[in-house]
């Protein structure tokens, strides 16, 4: 499935809903340059009536960090809000400080396949590194309400068409790719995202962000800090139908182009819970909240066999950078609210 945005859709921003801070051209994680985005999205009727049709609402989300020719690894940070989630590879990722391949997002019981295949699409790419070993990351969250989760519908076949079809450019929003059956704030959720041009930081400095939706009550729901869940008298009919227990999780993954360092990209991966606290989430215990940042700064290094010097921002001019993660994270999950389709 194309990775491109429609034109005609509006997006948050153009319904005139306030956010701080100044987007890059897109709007959207690709606006760091290098980063693509890819999906594959699976949508179809099982059986049975259309009051009760047991339906396929499921998909995958491949980011590449440098594009998906390229294997260059990059360093990365990762942080867990709440941990009723799933995110391969983050043991690796603590421990060497090193993002080595894409970042899938799919649902709670495709995480397996999606993560052997991600292993057997890097070796058709000739992507070993020189080791005989991989450890993807592969995140989820859980679309079962709305899909038939447990028929097990995602294959190698739509893992490689998520990372082949990855593209820079417009990103698609709302029922696409791992967020095609996610609800959000009992609202239908999924995929988003935004970017900011980080101001105090280096000339050029971008951030981006990409979600993937699936959390929060509706009473609890805040969009330009106006708790609107609470004004909205429809019932709703989603993940817990009134239920006062959230059972939703969240992926926030976090792309800037500053150079940064694992410690300092963790620091930024836990802002995104900020972004996240104001759109009304109180990230409970049944929700998983998993973040993961990346830079795309010094390249080359992660694959240098001899000592490596790398450029790395000082500590007291994140404040910027900071901002930026709080602003994207909470835009991109309004724009996968107004984006999606119930």
């Amino acid at each position: 499935m194309s990775v491109k945005a429609s034109k005609a859709r509006p997006r948050a921003r153009d319904l005139g809903i306030p956010f701080d801070g100044t987007p890059g051209r897109w709007n959207a994680i690709t606006d760091v340059a290098g980063v693509e985005v890819g999906y594959s999205t699976l949508v179809r009727d099982l059986r049975g009536s259309p009051e009760h049709a047991t339906a396929v609402r499921t998909g995958v989300t491949a980011i590449h960090p440098r594009g998906k020719a390229s294997g260059d690894p990059v360093f990365a940070g990762w942080f867990s809000l709440n941990g009723n989630g799933e995110m391969t590879g983050t043991t690796w990722i603590e421990e060497s400080g090193w993002l080595e391949g894409p970042i899938l997002l799919t649902n709670t019981h495709s995480v397996g396949v999606a993560r052997d295949a991600v292993i057997a699409w890097q070796l058709k790419q000739g992507r070993s590194g020189g080791q005989d070993w991989s450890l993807p990351v592969v995140a989820e969250t859980y679309d079962g309400w709305l899909s038939d989760i447990n028929g097990f519908h995602i294959g190698r076949e739509q893992v490689f068409e998520a990372l082949d079809g990855a593209q820079p450019g417009p990103v698609a929003e709302g029922n696409v790719g791992g967020g095609t059956g996610m609800v959000c704030y009992e609202f239908k959720g999924g995929t988003g995202t935004s970017s900011r041009l980080a101001g105090d930081a280096p000339s050029g400095s971008a951030l981006g962000v990409l979600v993937q939706a699936n959390h929060g009550l509706r009473h609890e729901l805040q969009i330009a800090g106006v708790p609107v869940g609470r004004e909205i008298a429809d019932a709703p009919s989603s993940q817990g139908s009134g239920s006062a227990e959230e059972k939703g999780s969240i992926i926030v993954v976090v792309a800037t182009d500053a150079p940064l360092l694992p410690h300092q990209l963790k620091r930024l991966a836990r802002r995104a819970a900020l972004g996240l606290a104001r759109t009304g989430s109180v990230s409970g215990n049944g929700s998983g909240d998993i973040f993961i940042a990346f830079s795309t700064a010094n390249p080359g290094a992660g694959r240098s066999k001899t000592a490596t010097q790398v450029a790395m921002l000082p500590n007291d001019r994140m404040n910027d950078l900071f901002r930026a993660t709080v602003q994207a994270t909470e835009e991109a999950i309004v724009n996968a609210l107004v984006a999606a389709d119930t």
